[in-house]
């Protein structure tokens, strides 16, 4: 029974359909948490309880990092993660947890009914699941949850601190790197919403010795802060004994830096001796919280407002396309912030590769303006491409970028990469490289102001002799 709780154990009883509402018994009660519920509501508070976070971040919180064992061993650990989000205004959790028992490729998602706990049933967002088993392509695989602990230990935590929140139950079986880099695509557009939180379900190394242990997971816990998800990806390909939701974690790294996050918080981590198991073979749990700023209220659109641009978008590259001129920018004198001047850019994609991007910096035009302008120059006038084909056009995808004005600063430090866009000039050159340029390509600080620098035709070392460095931030959406 301990080495159960400590990390992937066993469990008899398997998933129920109550009542024709795809209700999912608990499983793990009495075994990984107290199966009575007063009892587990007062555990799960003791561990907030002594949980020292400090004050909530002043960024938005897309998704947290916290273990999965018996709660015994990481509910201490848990509870740091869950702490930092409770009363955050989160309205739907994805849960993302490693199959520990069923054998499959691709993932899972439980589509609609509940969880049930001791604590009560957490609902499903069941248009939030269809929108995610449409964009991933996974399946609905009920024996995929039927024995997983990793999804069900997380629900009381998420009832105890997000009250009404509804979840989504995702379990992820066989994921090459091909396959995490396309979670990571489809996670992106979700964690940029507010309200919703993503729960990435796993423990660390498994049975190694004490100090064997603590220095493999140092190790990780370091790459997990630094967003290094290549780095994480390729040793989990190699079979390393770090993370048994490695894959979870990876494409939530990814995903949050293309949704703007820019920090990684390590908040506690612990292992399995602490709470009384034997030195020789111990169980690593991390919590940490990924961090994304909010954008600037200067610029904030509605999704309306956003659908509307990229319809515009669209019209303006095919109308180009198809007579050779750009259409006007029909839009009511009823929007002020389309008809509001903002520098805007359009990234025209097809298949996932970039087949023009071209826009403006400065709020010389009204932001509608701009965009059709900026999407019918990018389609056919990109010098780094020949224009696009009217054969093409159902296949390009559209990404806009709305400025907020640069700002001129003097500690290139201040860079920060995931948030900032960069414009570096001198002697009459200026390059310019958007936020989700740096985080696309897996750049450092350093390496971000090498490149803007080359993107200005200036030798890479110019952000450090006296070039001058601006920094932007942006609404990306597509």
């Amino acid at each position: 029974m301990k080495k159960m709780i400590l990390g992937v154990g066993f469990a008899l009883a398997a998933f129920a359909v109550a009542g024709g509402q795809d209700l999912r018994a608990p499983v793990f009660a009495g075994q990984f948490y107290d199966a009575d519920g007063g009892r587990l509501a007062a555990q799960i508070q003791r561990f907030l309880d002594a949980a020292d976070v400090g004050p909530p971040p002043a960024a938005r919180i897309p998704a947290i990092i916290v273990p999965h064992a018996g709660y015994v061993y990481s509910g201490p650990t848990a509870a740091f993660g869950y702490k930092l989000v409770r009363g955050s205004g989160v309205r739907s959790v994805i849960i993302l947890a490693p199959s520990h028992r069923y054998g499959f490729r691709g993932g899972a998602v439980w589509p609609r009914g509940g969880f049930a706990t001791p604590l009560g049933t957490a609902a499903v967002d069941e248009a939030l699941a269809a929108e995610v088993l449409r964009a991933t392509g996974f399946r609905e695989i009920p024996e995929a949850f039927a024995e997983e602990h990793a999804v069900e230990v997380q629900v009381p935590f998420i009832q105890t601190v997000l009250p009404g929140a509804k979840i989504v139950p995702v379990v992820l079986g066989g994921l090459d790197e091909r396959g995490v880099r396309a979670l990571a695509n489809d996670l992106a557009g979700f964690l940029s919403r507010p309200g919703i939180l993503a729960v990435c379900s796993t423990d660390m190394s498994h049975y190694l010795p004490k100090a064997a242990a603590n220095r493999v997971d140092a190790e990780t816990a370091a790459l997990i802060r630094d967003f290094r998800a290549d780095e994480l990806i390729r040793k989990l390909a190699e079979g390393a004994n770090i993370l048994c939701g490695g894959t979870a974690v990876a494409a939530v790294l990814l995903a949050a830096r293309k949704a703007g996050a820019s920090e990684v918080r390590l908040l506690h981590y612990a292992d399995s001796s602490d709470a009384g198991a034997p030195t020789d073979g111990v169980v690593g749990y991390l919590a940490a919280a990924v961090l994304a700023a909010e954008r600037a209220p200067d610029v904030a659109l509605s999704d309306e407002e956003k659908k509307g641009l990229l319809r515009l978008a669209r019209t303006a590259v095919e109308t180009s396309v198809r007579t050779g001129r750009a259409p006007d920018a029909d839009v009511g004198a009823d929007a002020p912030n389309l008809t509001a001047a903002r520098g805007a850019f359009v990234t025209i994609k097809k298949r996932g590769r970039l087949r023009g991007c071209i826009g403006f910096a400065e709020p010389v035009l009204p932001l509608a303006t701009a965009v059709v302008r900026a999407a019918a120059a990018a389609a056919t006038e990109d010098p780094r491409f020949p224009p696009v084909d009217e054969s093409e056009l159902g296949e390009l995808e559209y990404e806009l970028s709305v400025l907020t004005p640069a700002r001129r600063i003097q500690n290139p430090k201040e860079v920060r990469v995931g948030t900032h866009g960069l414009i570096i000039a001198q002697g009459g050159r200026r390059g310019l490289l958007l936020p989700q340029v740096p985080v696309e390509q897996g750049w450092n600080r350093d390496r971000f102001l090498r490149q803007a620098c080359l993107k200005a035709g200036l030798p890479e070392t110019a952000w450090q002799t006296g070039a001058e460095i601006y920094v932007f931030e942006a609404i990306v959406f597509r």
